[in-house]
């Protein structure tokens, strides 16, 4: 495919860049409409609502099928390090995409917006072709057997580690708030909720933080800087609303980050 050269590869990542700052911007003065978020009159902007599962697999789909497609085609993806980072990826997005969607106790008529997909599917392809492309095609250079024991991988795999665990055990605190039957939103206790607000979103954070550092790639890092835009304001907004929803809401807790956001 003569279109895949370092140069659209790299145009393709500072987009992503781009992108980054353009939604930073926007995120903190107008919520995504989704979740507790999402009024009844964001269909008039947004559009109509997409069931939530399904919303979930069409949002996530894409970067999931854009990393294995490019990482494939890519000269390197057999050897060790690609492969392993390959792991990293993509088994966070088969359980982002098959499985969590599917755990999910939502309210009735919860779901994404037709506009958030809009945006967000293209966005995702995007850093799957970015990241997967760059692991398996240009940087045989760096990823020797040697980056095994490099202290930035061994670093960036343990923040991986950690934050996936720590989203996923919030996750099943916010599961299991709700009984069979039950509707509406009630205060998380328990694990990294002693803290903050929003700690399945410390978590991929976490995650995507060690997942740059592990690669010590500019898509890895667009890929962090894209996911921190989208999940800051988010935060934020989500510990506003627990504070006007709940007056007995604990008062030192932090949005994202212990004792600072």
């Amino acid at each position: 495919m003569q279109w895949l050269t370092p140069e659209f590869h790299h145009y393709a990542t500072l987009m992503v860049f781009g992108f980054t700052a353009l939604m930073l911007s926007i995120l903190f003065f107008w919520d995504a409409p989704y979740g507790r978020q999402d009024g009844a009159d964001t269909n008039k902007l947004w559009g109509p609502n997409i069931p939530i599962r399904a919303g979930w697999v069409i949002l996530e789909l894409p970067v999931f099928l854009g990393f294995g497609i490019f990482f494939f085609l890519g000269d390197h993806w057999l050897n060790p390090i690609p492969l392993f980072l390959f792991l990293l990826w993509q088994g966070h997005y088969f359980h982002r995409t098959f499985i969590y969607p599917f755990t999910l106790k939502s309210k009735p008529g919860a779901g994404f917006r037709l506009g958030v997909l809009a945006n967000g599917v293209p966005l995702n392809a995007a850093n799957g072709f970015i990241n997967g492309w760059y692991i398996s095609q240009y940087a045989d250079h760096l990823y020797e057997i040697s980056w095994l024991w490099d202290p930035r991988f061994i670093i960036g795999v343990t923040l991986f580690i950690a934050g996936f665990a720590l989203a996923k055990q919030s996750d099943k605190i916010l599961a299991s708030l709700r009984k069979p039957g039950e509707t509406g939103y009630k205060i998380p206790f328990g694990g990294a909720y002693r803290y903050v607000s929003c700690p399945n979103y410390l978590g991929e954070l976490l995650q995507w933080a060690g997942f740059a550092i592990a690669c010590w790639s500019l898509p890895a890092l667009a890929f962090f800087c894209i996911t921190l835009a989208n999940l800051l304001p988010r935060a934020v907004s989500n510990h506003r609303w627990y504070k006007e929803t709940f007056a007995d809401y604990p008062k030192d807790r932090k949005a994202l980050i212990p004792h600072i956001i």
